[in-house]
């Protein structure tokens, strides 16, 4: 389902189910990660919940589930850009920071390129997780740029995602996400919004 006009890169509140058909495979980056091949099969959805503190700092809870029983995790990205440990339940311990940027701003061709007008006016997001590696003994990096696009006249909420690991020395890989759009019950919504609302 394509994104209604009120969920934009400044209000992302809602439910989002990976579209494994639009979406181009993650398998092999999947795999540097460590991941299982029953875990690597499951389709990824998750519920976010975008507000801004009273100091004025955007806040996303992004609450993952997978299909097939697997349990997800819960993070909370400030978008301050300050790092902050996760220890998640797919892909152990990580480091990560995120911030809202400005198109031109981005270094990458690939993370900069294909957003909607409102994203690029609004700015895009910018995630960036790396594995914890003196607790994992992996070293890989995530680098994603959340926004909208319009894919086959459909207008979608899409990561664009650059991916580095020690383990793959012939440069990154790059892929992009797109993911289907469903309502928040009327008692999260008001939880979000409580928090003076702002939402990837």
């Amino acid at each position: 389902m394509a994104a209604p006009p009120e969920v934009t890169i400044k209000n992302l509140t809602g439910k989002y189910v990976m579209n494994k058909t639009l979406s181009d495979d993650s398998d092999d980056i999947l795999k540097l990660q460590g991941i299982s091949w029953f875990e690597r099969r499951a389709n990824l959805m998750f519920t976010l919940k975008h507000y801004a503190d009273e100091g004025g700092f955007e806040h996303i809870d992004i609450e993952q589930t997978l299909s097939g029983g697997i349990s997800g995790t819960t993070q909370y990205r400030t978008l301050d850009w300050e790092e902050r440990s996760i220890n998640d339940d797919v892909f152990g311990a990580l480091i990560a920071q995120s911030k809202r940027i400005k198109v031109e701003e981005v270094d990458d061709e690939f993370l900069r390129s294909g957003w909607t007008e409102d994203a690029v006016e609004d700015g895009l997001i910018l995630a960036v997780t790396r594995s914890d590696t003196s607790k994992s003994g992996m070293e890989w990096k995530t680098e994603l740029t959340w926004g909208f696009e319009v894919l086959d006249g459909e207008r979608r909420f899409a990561r664009h995602v650059k991916f580095t690991s020690s383990d793959k020395k012939d440069g990154p890989i790059f892929k992009h996400h797109y993911y289907d759009y469903g309502k928040l019950p009327l008692s999260v919504i008001y939880i979000s919004y409580a928090h003076d609302s702002s939402f990837s």
